[in-house]
């Protein structure tokens, strides 16, 4: 097999793997809206441990599951993420048979422990099955995959589990005592179909990679690297400031998709139009990452194009602290055009260079998706403080792009501390 037909097939093959677990990953946004109407929880952050429990998995399991990839190789550790997806999915089960707030979360961080298996595999592998200099436009081939899964993921769920939505909300807040229990029993079923699908679909994909063409690759071998003679995986600048500035770019890219549902809602918008919020936002990545693909690194590096990102994020949330409300709500939906290029072009430049530390390195990199967990909480207890709110909450950003920025300009050059 040639190099160029090597790289395509696994380009095909694994494009196929980020669409399927995209829906998995972007059904969240509605998700949080949805929970947080049947198990009862209350404004503020409360509803944001949906994108806790689910992204703090990758903090606590992205080292493991390194030690896992070593022992099982590439194509098998895919296939072991997707079969654990699948048990998190299938606790949706009997977390909607009892309305268990906890169990929902449980099944989500089992789902999460699933991702970053295949996030510590896939993303180094796509990184290094073709040239270093392009690697970023494969990897927007990837989040293209997965993003247009999670423009489709939000619409899907939600007219199976909210397609009555301003019907429902008036009833609840018309209900008490056992009719509210009862329509809130009712609605807690309709998870049940579609995460029991979504578990048989896992398991399939699973086998399906288990038994595909797809190369193994050792990334340790295969990565163009320069001798670490001996030199520990702190002792990278490139890798440990990268690792930051993908845990704030993470944070940033959940809170644009996950919270501008609950946001639209605390403006004064019905349910049944907030709850498409999150498929606007991902609209914008997949134009981001069609640009990507084009642009990287044909017209313009990696870096330069994740500096450019940086400074639009920054422009659009300040316009979106400050203008009235569809006006803010657009410029949270553009942030996905905006983030669209942070995560392709922070990976290759702080992997480059690590040699036989890429696998631990990846790992480092795979747990900064934790930013996902922390900073839409602190979103939420923002935007329950009453000289703050909602929509200047979201001033929290502003810093975490001009990091960014500064990643891109200078951070991803040093090479010695």
């Amino acid at each position: 097999m040639t190099q160029r037909t090597h790289t395509t097939s696994a380009v095909v093959i694994i494009g196929a793997l980020f669409f399927l677990f995209g829906f998995v990953t972007w059904i969240n946004g509605p998700l949080i809206s949805y929970l947080k109407i049947v198990c009862e929880l209350k404004d503020g952050a409360e509803p944001f441990y949906v994108t806790f429990a689910f992204y703090i998995a990758y903090f606590f399991t992205a080292l493991p599951m390194a030690w896992v990839l070593g022992k099982t190789g590439m194509k098998r550790g895919m296939m072991y993420g997707l079969f654990t997806m699948a048990v998190g999915a299938l606790l949706f089960i009997p977390a909607a048979q009892g309305r268990s707030y906890g169990l929902f979360l449980a099944g989500l961080f089992i789902i999460g422990t699933g991702l970053s298996l295949l996030q510590t595999a896939s993303n180094p592998y796509i990184t290094v099955v073709g040239p270093i200099e392009s690697a970023a436009a494969r990897i927007s081939v990837m989040g293209i995959c997965n993003k247009m899964a999670g423009v489709l993921a939000p619409f899907v769920l939600g007219f199976l589990l909210l397609a009555d939505a301003d019907t429902l909300q008036a009833d609840i807040n018309a209900l008490e005592g056992p009719l509210l229990a009862a329509r809130l029993d009712e609605l807690a079923q309709r998870v049940i179909v579609p995460y029991g699908v979504m578990a048989a679909f896992l398991v399939a994909l699973g086998l399906m990679i288990n038994f595909s063409p797809l190369p193994e690759l050792d990334p340790e071998v295969d990565a163009p690297g320069v001798p670490t003679d001996g030199r520990s995986i702190f002792s990278f600048p490139n890798l440990m400031l990268g690792v930051l500035a993908l845990f704030l770019y993470v944070g940033v890219e959940v809170m644009a998709g996950d919270t501008i549902g609950i946001y639209g809602q605390s403006l004064g918008l019905p349910l049944s139009v907030a709850k498409h919020f999150t498929s606007y936002t991902l609209i914008g990545m997949v134009v981001g990452y069609v640009i990507g693909i084009i642009a990287i690194p044909r017209f313009i590096s990696q870096s330069k194009a994740l500096a450019a990102s940086a400074v639009l994020g920054v422009v659009l949330t300040i316009a979106a602290t400050l203008l009235p409300a569809h006006a803010s709500i657009l410029c949270i939906a553009l942030l996905g055009l905006a983030n669209a290029l942070v995560w392709p072009a922070i990976w290759p430049l702080a992997i480059s260079g690590l040699g036989r530390h890429t696998k631990t390195g990846s790992a480092l990199l795979v747990m900064a998706i934790a930013g996902g967990a922390i900073l839409p909480l602190i979103y939420g207890k923002l935007a329950e403080e009453p000289g703050i709110g909602h929509q200047h909450a979201y001033w929290m950003m502003v810093p975490c792009y001009l990091y960014i920025l500064w990643y891109g300009v200078a951070g991803h050059k040093k090479k010695a501390w």
